[in-house]
């Protein structure tokens, strides 16, 4: 994955995610293991509005592209998993990030 991507992913930012069996879009809730060969970063978006997250390490093959849509200014936290049990109005006025 190029440098320039990898360091735009950061949590509150809306990316889409293209791999072998598709495409994925959502909010990143975390990045975890900085620069190790394991590193990976979790998705949490709406499919037949019901919430999933899926977990996608940075080395994987199975990746064809990563799109970022929109990225916030600045999130409180590294991990902002308190989203889950917010509703999509909240989350906007939370990280400011249009879904």
């Amino acid at each position: 994955m190029e440098k320039e991507i990898r360091e735009k992913i950061k949590p509150g930012a809306k990316i889409r995610v293209y791999d072998e069996s598709g495409r994925f879009e959502g909010i990143i809730l975390s990045v975890k293991h900085g620069d190790e060969a394991g590193a990976s970063f979790t998705i949490r978006g709406n499919v037949a509005d019901v919430g999933v997250e899926k977990v996608f390490p940075f080395n994987s093959p199975a990746i064809k592209k990563i799109e970022i849509m929109s990225s916030p200014e600045k999130v409180k936290r590294s991990k902002i998993y308190y989203i889950r049990d917010l509703s999509k109005k909240k989350t906007r006025r939370k990280i400011g990030v249009s879904l």
